[in-house]
C-alpha cells in the first residue's frame, strides 16, 4: 500500500515472537494490535531511518482470533463468524532510533452473512493458501468481500493498514511530500 502511494519503503521481516506478547498481553484487541505493531517497529535497528510496524487483530463476540493454524481451521473460523459482527482492530507504530514517535489505531466492523458448509468449503478451495496469512480468514481485494452483509470502516484499516493517519504522519515529519 505504501508502495503504490508514493513512499519509498523497503520491507524487512520483524524480529518478534507474536504469541509471547499474545500470551502476555492482558488488554483488549486494539492495544494488543499496538503493542505488536510498536514491537515489531522497534525490533529493528535502522539507525537515523523511520522503521513502521502494523498489525491486526480480530474479535467476534468478546474472543480474540488469530490466523488459522490450518485450513481445517480457517473452516472452523469462518463456521464460528457466520452470521456475526467482526471487530477488526488494525494498529501502525512509527519508530526512529528506538523510539515511539507515532502511533495509530484504528477500527473497523464487518456482518457476516450466514455461512453454509458447502460455501466455506467453496471458498476455501478458491483461496486457500491465501487466507492462510489473514486474521479473519479473507482477502476484501479477494474473494473474501463475498463474506459480508456490511462493512464499517476504513478500507485501509481492513486491508490492515491505516494508511491515511499514517500517510499523515509521515507528512508532518518530512518523509513524503506535504
Amino acid at each position: 500500500m505504501l508502495a503504490q502511494a508514493g513512499v519509498d519503503v523497503v520491507a524487512l521481516a520483524p524480529l518478534v515472537d507474536e504469541e509471547s506478547i499474545k500470551r502476555a498481553h492482558d488488554g483488549n484487541a486494539p492495544s494488543l494490535a499496538l503493542r505488536i505493531a510498536e514491537a515489531k517497529a522497534g525490533s529493528l535497528d535502522c539507525p537515523g531511518d523511520f522503521v513502521i510496524g502494523s498489525d491486526s487483530t480480530l474479535s467476534v463476540e468478546g474472543r480474540l482470533f488469530s490466523k488459522p493454524a490450518d485450513r481445517a481451521d480457517a473452516a472452523r473460523h469462518l463456521a464460528r463468524f457466520s452470521g456475526k459482527q467482526m471487530i477488526l482492530s488494525s494498529a501502525v507504530a512509527l519508530v526512529r532510533d528506538g523510539v515511539i514517535e507515532w502511533r495509530h489505531v484504528d477500527q473497523a466492523t464487518l456482518l457476516l452473512r450466514h455461512l453454509s458448509p458447502a460455501f466455506i468449503d467453496a471458498y476455501l478451495d478458491a483461496e486457500w493458501p491465501e487466507v492462510a496469512y489473514c486474521v479473519g480468514v479473507f482477502r476484501m481485494e479477494g474473494r473474501g468481500v463475498t463474506l459480508f452483509d456490511r462493512v464499517e470502516g476504513s478500507h485501509f484499516t481492513i486491508l490492515g493498514l491505516p494508511l491515511l493517519p499514517l500517510l499523515g504522519a509521515l507528512r508532518e515529519r518530512g518523509v513524503v511530500a506535504a
